[in-house]
């Protein structure tokens, strides 16, 4: 046991030291980049941990800064995607590896402490984040290619691009999911019935609001597109019911948006245009 708990504790030493290279060559493309830097310093602050023999004891904090370089080193590569609009040439994969990028601390964190929840050993803030950025980096790919297509473009294989978006449902789901909604029969007294009605509903923040605008327009370009036989996804049961679940969550979306948060910015039109054709 100890033999392992130290092979793995050398794997993320090793991951941490990787990632310092990794950093310098990206901050030698735009040196003023906020979010490298901001990996770069604590980066500097792991090394010294680990060449001053770091101890155990401390894991959950080293696991905690590990993610957020992971965070930051990922943004930096998204937003490179992005501005270069998805190259059709290079973006699969360098979203699959993105995606393995933003897995690996949970992965890490389930091997390094079995004996921990997850969330624990990361935060539930973390925790989410990981799970948002996956989802919304698979979200904006999708949305690319969606304006691809309705400029007359063709879609690259309509199949994996259903499964794109499944798999971005199913991130952004898990990030709704990672804190329980708060019930209020349980002994919480809340005061602001607004605050309640968001809690009640797993709302925490703009965020999730956002994740449920996201999920819902996915539903519908998967609901739109959805032409694959059964045959030819993995298996009909991993299916997700994109009608369904786009209805579901849109319709919490709408009624946050027009009750407690009405006048705050937020928009619905396109959120009642989909669930138009969705219902």
């Amino acid at each position: 046991m100890a033999d392992d708990y130290r092979r793995q504790g050398f794997e993320l030493e090793r991951r941490i030291f990787e990632l310092d290279i990794k950093c310098a060559s990206l901050r030698a493309e735009k040196q003023d980049d906020d979010y490298l830097q901001n990996a770069s310093a604590i980066l500097d602050k792991l090394k010294s941990y680990y060449r001053q023999g770091g101890e155990s004891s401390n894991l959950s904090k080293v696991l905690q800064d590990y993610t957020q370089v992971i965070l930051d080193i990922t943004f930096y590569e998204e937003n490179k995607l992005v501005d270069q609009e998805f190259p059709e040439d290079c973006s699969p994969f360098k979203i699959q590896q993105l995606l393995q990028d933003l897995t690996e601390p949970e992965v890490l964190a389930g091997r390094l402490a079995p004996a921990q929840e997850v969330q624990s050993m990361l935060g539930l803030e973390l925790l989410e984040c990981l799970y948002w950025r996956r989802g919304a980096l698979l979200y904006m790919y999708c949305h690319t290619l969606h304006q691809r297509k309705q400029h007359g473009l063709i879609l690259p294989d309509k199949c994996t691009f259903v499964l794109c978006i499944q798999e971005g449902v199913r991130y952004l789901m898990r990030m709704l999911q990672v804190r329980n909604s708060v019930k209020l029969n349980d002994g919480v007294v809340l005061h602001d019935t607004a605050t309640a009605s968001f809690l009640s509903e797993g709302i925490f923040s703009d965020t999730h609001l956002l994740t449920m605008m996201y999920i819902g327009e996915m539903c519908f370009w998967a609901v739109k597109y959805e032409d694959c036989s059964a045959d030819t996804m993995d298996r009909k049961e991993d299916r997700l019911q994109f009608r369904d679940i786009g209805t579901q969550i849109l319709n919490k979306y709408v009624l946050a948006c027009e009750g407690p948060l009405q006048g705050q910015g937020w928009n619905t039109e396109n959120a009642k245009e989909i669930l138009s054709i969705l219902q």
